[in-house]
């Protein structure tokens, strides 16, 4: 940019911070990392829901074996398959309990290897829901650091815009003092030039010789 009155350019040199390469760098990586983010939340989710599917079976499944239910019953059949799925990893670690004969003389069971599964699984959707979370004010962080950068560049071009026009009208005015200090120059020249002329025509009239010309004229 240069400085109308004085003629002299002032240069900017742009730090790291306002290095328009950097700012373009980060600014096409953003979205990249926010969608990389946002997988990762969404992976996080389908575990969680996951989890939280076998707490529900193996409350199911305790229960029922509580109560001693009916095995031939079409549901707890669905209910009981599903939990020796998820009871694979935890089956054997501790003895179930036999409380006693149910009312349709079925055994009732305390199975204390559920519980501890259940406890197990627990503590898994309590580690992904607090994954979960810190994922999400991550995505948040982002987005506010986008915002915050579209802002500064929306503010950086406004000022751009006043720069330039205040650049313009100093042109302009700059070239209206020319324009009115020449015309004051040659309106002066005319009205001397014509002052002679009318000087030496009122001369001649009254038979005065003209006035000796200047030395070189």
């Amino acid at each position: 940019m240069t400085n109308v009155h004085g003629g002299t350019p002032l240069h900017t040199t742009p730090g790291p911070a306002t290095d328009p390469a950097l700012q373009s760098a980060d600014a096409h990586a953003q979205p990249i990392r926010r969608g990389s983010v946002w997988i990762a939340r969404a992976v996080s989710y389908l575990v969680y829901a996951y989890v939280l599917a076998v707490e529900a079976i193996l409350l199911l499944g305790f229960t029922l074996l509580l109560f001693g239910a009916n095995p031939s019953s079409s549901f707890v059949e669905w209910a009981y398959r599903n939990l020796d799925r998820a009871m694979r990893p935890f089956r054997g670690i501790f003895a179930p309990v036999e409380i006693g004969i149910a009312g349709n003389d079925v055994l009732a069971i305390f199975d204390t290897s559920i519980i501890f599964a259940m406890i197990i699984y627990a503590v898994v959707a309590i580690a992904v829901g607090a994954l979960i979370a810190w994922l999400t004010s991550r995505i948040n962080r982002i987005d506010r650091k986008v915002a915050l950068e579209v802002e500064r560049d929306q503010h950086a071009r406004e000022l751009q815009v006043l720069r330039d026009r205040a650049n313009v009208a100093e042109a302009q005015r700059a070239a209206t003092n020319v324009a009115a200090t020449e015309w004051t120059a040659a309106q002066r020249a005319a009205a001397n030039v014509a002052a002679g002329e009318w000087e030496a025509a009122q001369r001649t009239d009254a038979g005065l010789a003209p006035p000796p010309s200047a030395p070189g004229a």
